[in-house]
């Protein structure tokens, strides 16, 4: 038309022409495959693609036990009474919420699903913990008895006992012990140490390593002939590394 603006134009333009956003509250299969598969590719941690893969893949099996299930916040409450039902942990909960949460973000981000509802579901609250735990630490005649009751004359008991000193004389988490490379082990300063040591988050820190711990690595080491590569390997059943 002569003399409209484009503004104008777009207004006069049939309702045909115009394209309608669905914004769907029944999400199948595929989408919440494509969610789960963004979320995954987002996430720079293995172990917190593991936890965050395992946690969607729990609630989406359970979701799609039931057909036409909609994903609203009804819905993650049910989830939640799910998880307590099982008997798991108060963090446990917390985090597979987390999961669903993060999942309905995607998928309202992705235009797969409305974004009330994805709201809604973001004020789903975790289970409140009650009290503090207060854990479950050995003391120094503890520890020896352990060190103890795990030491022998084949190469698991040698392997055993080399893993648990690290523990007890290092303090390491369970991932770095089993990531631990050789090269790491080194002298600093007239003393042995665990250096430039990635823990959680990414976090770097160099760990004193005391000489009971040193020898009783380097008898591992010497028992299961490991020159280069990771600390601790598997041991089979015919007792070789």
């Amino acid at each position: 038309m002569l003399g409209m603006s484009a503004a104008e134009e777009a207004a006069h333009m049939p309702n045909r022409t115009r394209k309608h956003v669905v914004r769907k509250i029944v999400l199948r299969l595929p989408d919440l495959d494509h969610a789960k598969t963004s979320i995954l590719n987002s996430l720079s941690s293995p172990r917190s693609r593991r936890n965050y893969k395992f946690a969607m893949e729990q609630f989406i099996d359970w979701s799609c036990s039931e057909p036409r299930l909609a994903l609203n916040r009804t819905v993650v409450l049910r989830f939640r009474l799910h998880l307590e039902s099982l008997g798991l942990a108060v963090g446990t909960i917390n985090q597979r919420l987390a999961a669903v949460r993060r999942l309905a973000y995607e998928a309202a981000d992705s235009g797969l699903l409305s974004p009330e509802l994805a709201a809604g579901i973001r004020r789903v609250k975790g289970v409140k913990q009650l009290g503090c735990r207060a854990g479950n630490w050995l003391n120094q005649d503890q520890a020896r008895l352990l060190l103890e009751k795990a030491d022998g004359q084949s190469l698991r008991h040698i392997r055993d006992v080399a893993m648990i000193s690290i523990l007890l004389g290092c303090g390491l988490r369970r991932a770095e012990l089993s990531a631990l490379p050789q090269e790491d082990i080194q002298i600093r300063q007239g003393d042995w140490a665990i250096v430039d040591l990635v823990g959680k988050g990414n976090h770097v820190r160099t760990v004193p390593m005391p000489i009971w711990v040193k020898s009783a690595v380097d008898r591992w080491l010497t028992a299961a002939s490991v020159t280069t590569g990771r600390v601790f390997r598997a041991v089979s059943r015919h007792g070789t590394a």
